[in-house]
């Protein structure tokens, strides 16, 4: 049954974050902090940490967590970048690991992990945005 959308309330939520769970969430914290040239906030003891500005448009939070769920994450970050190849060779060398190279001449990304494995990818900005 659908519901006539004259009688559906006005949309009240926004994305507050984006949490990745880790066993040791510090390290993956400053990690991704320095990518973004951001800050790392931890109000928690370790247990929570907050990412938040520098070029980041939404704060990243990291937990604590004794069990992360096993296998390629379902939820991934899919940045862009003016110099596609200057990105991943600056993440590359802080410690990402590319996973592949996908795509073909029309559009093209590179996916990557962080330290932790996590995936991530990274497209040309251009291309990025000509795909919205």
């Amino acid at each position: 049954m659908s519901v006539p959308r004259s009688s559906v309330p006005a949309m009240a939520l926004t994305l507050g974050m984006i949490t990745t769970d880790s066993a040791d969430p510090v390290p993956l914290a400053t990690w991704w902090a320095g990518q973004f040239d951001a800050e790392v906030a931890d109000p928690y003891g370790g247990e929570f940490l907050l990412v938040r500005g520098g070029t980041l448009p939404i704060a990243l939070a990291f937990q604590k967590v004794d069990d992360p769920t096993p296998g390629k994450n379902r939820l991934h970050l899919d940045l862009g970048a003016p110099d596609l190849d200057a990105e991943v060779e600056r993440l590359v060398a802080g410690g990402a690991t590319v996973v592949a190279r996908r795509g073909d001449e029309s559009f093209a990304w590179v996916t990557l992990t962080d330290p932790a494995g996590n995936e991530f990818c990274v497209a040309g900005a251009d291309e990025a945005a000509a795909e919205l």
